[in-house]
């Protein structure tokens, strides 16, 4: 068998893909970056609409702002990590613990789960 990173004979068990660390660790840091250059913009994205979200003036967990506001700081809309519909036909994007429902005029209701 053959290292899967530069193709040396490999000696030792048949089991073995790599024919040392440094292949190893080269092999894993190349398929890492991969997937790193995917998530990581979208990761940030989500940290700052979360961080946008967290810094509202909550009352009782809750509080109501309009769009054009979380735009203005930099809220992307676009960007949430799950949709929860309840019984009542409510449906919620949270960012997290944070969600928000559309209101009437462009408001938001933001609830925080705790």
């Amino acid at each position: 068998m053959n290292c899967l990173e530069c193709g040396d004979t490999i000696l030792g068990r048949a089991d073995k893909k790599f024919c040392n660390d440094a292949c190893r660790n080269a092999y894993n840091n190349k398929q890492n970056s991969l997937l790193l250059q995917t998530v990581s913009p979208i990761n940030a994205i989500l940290k700052r609409n979360y961080k946008i979200l967290l810094e509202l003036d909550f009352v009782e967990n809750k509080c109501k702002i309009d769009r054009a506001t979380l735009t203005k700081k930099g809220f992307n809309f676009g960007y949430i990590t799950q949709i929860k519909t309840y019984k009542n036909g409510a449906q919620y994007y949270f960012v997290y613990n944070i969600g928000y429902k559309f209101l009437e005029d462009d408001r938001l209701l933001i609830v925080k789960n705790d």
